[in-house]
């Protein structure tokens, strides 16, 4: 005999080993990799969709291969474990230095913000977007909160109680080719200061350029 039965009563050789099937943690990493690589200008929204489509019926480690070949290896994302994506992350200060998140920082799915008198940056320019909302629940008194924004990354201002502050917000150059990747909410109360929420500065040769800090899709 050339091969034994399989269950499934078909003779299985031994020149073409099995695909080996995905399972639904393979399929939401390559689902978190593609959603980076649209926010950062990789992928059409057209294209994000039919990927994540394909990412989500795949059932072999093969065909998830597929949808990100073409796509540059993302150091921060291949170095993201389950331990690193955090449900919830809280920050705690009074009267002390700055807090800031910025370069390739993961963003957890809630944030919890109890400062007082200390300035706030949240930096999505590189952030590593593994989920597609964030809830920033906030209790804080004094000084400012930023929130630096991309293409594909929206703020919900609407559930935030203001005391004595106000709200400065630029949107980020709108593109049509950039899918919505990560929706912030932000709820609770900002007293005595401001709130932030703009665009990166450009750069001082963008600046000469008239170019703006981040390029349309397809430049």
């Amino acid at each position: 005999m050339s091969g034994e039965m399989s269950p499934t009563g078909k003779r299985s050789g031994h020149s073409s080993p099995p695909e080996l099937r995905a399972s639904h943690a393979d399929r939401d990493r390559v689902v978190d990799v593609l959603r980076v690589a649209a926010g950062d200008g990789l992928l059409t929204a057209e294209e994000l969709d039919e990927r994540l489509e394909a990412a989500l019926s795949a059932r072999t480690l093969s065909e998830l291969t597929a949808l990100t070949a073409d796509l540059p290896p993302v150091p921060s994302t291949a170095g993201v474990t389950g331990a690193d994506v955090k449900d919830v992350v809280r920050i705690e200060q009074v009267f002390s230095g700055a807090v800031e998140r910025a370069g390739r920082w993961v963003v957890p799915r809630k944030l919890e913000l109890a400062v007082t008198y200390c300035d706030v940056t949240l930096d999505f320019t590189e952030a590593v977007i593994t989920h597609d909302a964030l809830r920033i629940d906030v209790n804080m008194t004094g000084k400012t909160l930023t929130l630096v924004t991309r293409p594909g990354v929206v703020v919900d201002i609407d559930g935030l109680r203001l005391v004595h502050s106000r709200v400065k917000y630029r949107h980020t150059p709108a593109d049509p080719g950039a899918p919505v990747t990560l929706r912030v909410e932000l709820v609770g109360e900002k007293a005595h200061g401001r709130v932030v929420v703009r665009p990166p500065r450009r750069t001082f040769g963008q600046w000469l350029l008239r170019r703006p800090a981040f390029p349309a899709s397809g430049d």
